[in-house]
């Protein structure tokens, strides 16, 4: 696999450094938390899906829409977190500080 290759709709990403593709271990509680944050939004995009099926109001599905929304930036938030306290820590206790141009360029995505 190339750098900025996709597998399974998901790109993953060589380490310019080294050409590997990145790997992060996350804690089993990370895991069930985002699987379950990602979940409930699955279920309330069924939901929309389903009221703009039966014609709903326009207000009430905004409505929803921006519940989800605001789900997803939840857990990208939570995601955010984990990164800065593990992948970015340890990458800076390395000698590595370009990766502050790596979180300034997320932190661009979420702004």
């Amino acid at each position: 696999m190339t750098e900025g290759s996709v597998e399974k709709g998901v790109e993953r990403r060589a380490c310019p450094h080294c050409g590997e593709l990145k790997h992060t271990p996350r804690s089993p509680g990370l895991k069930a938390s985002v699987a379950r944050r990602i979940n409930r939004a699955v279920g309330q995009l069924n939901g929309i899906r389903a009221m703009v099926e039966e014609d709903r109001y326009c207000g009430d599905v905004l409505t929803q829409l921006a519940a989800v929304e605001s789900a997803v930036k939840a857990i990208s938030r939570e995601v955010m977190r984990d990164h800065l306290e593990t992948c970015v820590v340890e990458r800076i206790q390395a000698g590595d500080t370009e990766v502050t141009d790596e979180v300034m360029d997320l932190f661009k995505k979420f702004m």
